[in-house]
């Protein structure tokens, strides 16, 4: 099991993004969360195994239609947090 968070920058707000990251992480059973930044970020903590983990981090870089991604911040938590469901904070 491993945490990371991800600092996603870009055109990421307003586009679905969100919604989009959503769905992929229960799509690959990753526990955690996903939240816009005032900074006009996306801020995401993933949990998970490390393949499936890696997988999101590609899948991100596209994320959906609208989005442009211009980079991905990956910071790895060495505390493990305890979730039970990914969830998009409004």
């Amino acid at each position: 099991m491993k945490a990371v968070k991800l600092i996603i920058q870009g055109k990421v707000q307003d586009v679905g993004y969100r919604r989009w990251f959503e769905k992929e992480a229960n799509t690959l059973n990753l526990k955690g969360y996903v939240m816009n930044l005032p900074s006009g970020e996306v801020e995401a903590v993933v949990l998970g195994n490390e393949q499936d983990i890696l997988e999101i981090i590609r899948h991100s870089y596209v994320g959906p239609l609208r989005s442009q991604v211009s980079s991905i911040e990956q910071i790895a938590l060495v505390d493990l947090p305890n979730y039970h469901e990914f969830t998009m904070i409004r």
